[in-house]
């Protein structure tokens, strides 16, 4: 292909990355060193009790937001340097943890970016080997299925994948609330009253049953439709030669579908590590936070009206690192394997 050929079909893919990949996280990381806050002023208000000999008046100090002439709020920008990835990391409160051992362990996790990083990473790498061991085992047992009951399996080993993911959470939440069906049903059984959401460890739990479930049928997908290019006179040779159907499945089947496997596990690191709507879901603000709630957080407006844009930034980028981090290894094998085929 002429070098000008391929930048006429790369171009517009380049264009588009360029503009709502790359810029955005310029902005991003430009905005993490620049602090933006509202401008108050003080205003003085007399209150007045109604007397008919006197009246008792008191003068109360406020703060308003300052506005401009067209009504917009007044905001003051200033550069702050690396302190909003301090005030998110807090590098002070985890030396003096890591001096006291274990115990100080628990005060690190107390810090909210560890309490979400440590979530964050339970919850990535926990559902990663149940989604590619399910999604291959129900790939497998389809593809041995007779061929008339593969449609509606199919059908219906997709449904989980379909469904939004914040209504599936939804949806699981409500069975299992303090009146929900299945938490009734598991009183009954146990005798004793049940409560999935009074601790934090049962709505991990129940985290991770969901992104299981929500997740395998993508694995599903992708690894029948490798399982239809599985080379048959090599399956064939292996059987003439008496190998078991394990031994045909580790030396035969996975090789082949060693690539996808690396291509499920890259799509469900990045997408796990930025679990997000799992803890709207689910309401486990109170037990359990994920780096991209703490960022939503961030942007949520205090009192005053001011969002915390830079420790916003500061956190989104650090998420950022953390993905091409967790990604490396598995890019990396792409890449040799991608040199060697060459």
């Amino acid at each position: 292909m002429k070098t000008r050929t391929f930048l006429a079909f790369v171009a517009p893919s380049l264009a588009m990355m360029i503009v709502f990949i790359a810029l955005p996280l310029v902005s991003v990381f430009w905005q993490s060193f620049y602090n933006t806050q509202r401008v108050f002023h003080e205003v003085k208000v007399e209150t007045c009790t109604p007397g008919f000999t006197r009246q008792i008046c008191t003068t109360e100090v406020r703060h308003e937001a300052s506005v401009d002439a067209n009504g917009k709020p007044i905001t003051r920008t200033s550069f702050v340097g690396l302190e909003s990835y301090r005030l998110v990391l807090q590098p002070q409160a985890v030396m003096d943890g890591l001096k006291d051992g274990w115990a100080g362990l628990s005060r690190i996790l107390d810090i909210d970016f560890y309490r979400a990083l440590r979530f964050t990473l339970t919850f990535t790498f926990v559902t990663l080997p149940f989604v590619i061991g399910f999604g291959l085992l129900i790939a497998l047992m389809v593809n041995n299925a007779q061929r008339r009951l593969r449609g509606p399996i199919i059908f219906v080993s997709l449904l989980p994948y379909i469904i939004t993911p914040v209504i599936g959470a939804l949806s699981i939440r409500w069975l299992f609330v303090s009146d929900g069906i299945l938490t009734v049903a598991l009183s009954q059984m146990l005798g004793r009253q049940v409560s999935m959401f009074a601790n934090g460890w049962t709505i991990e739990l129940l985290m991770l049953f969901y992104r299981i479930w929500h997740v395998v049928p993508f694995a599903f997908v992708i690894f029948y439709a490798g399982l239809q290019t599985v080379d048959q006179d090599t399956l064939e040779s292996a059987i003439v030669d008496g190998a078991s159907r394990y031994e045909r499945l580790v030396h035969v089947v996975l090789p082949h579908l060693a690539p996808l496997i690396v291509f499920v596990s890259l799509i469900h690191l990045m997408d796990a590590y930025r679990v997000f709507e799992e803890v709207i879901g689910f309401s486990s603000q109170a037990h359990r936070i994920s780096l991209q709630w703490l960022t939503f957080n961030y942007l949520s407006p205090d009192q005053a009206g001011n969002r915390s844009i830079s420790r916003a930034s500061a956190s989104a980028m650090l998420t950022i690192i953390g993905v091409a981090f967790i990604l490396a290894p598995l890019l990396k094998r792409t890449w040799r394997d991608h040199r060697r085929g060459v």
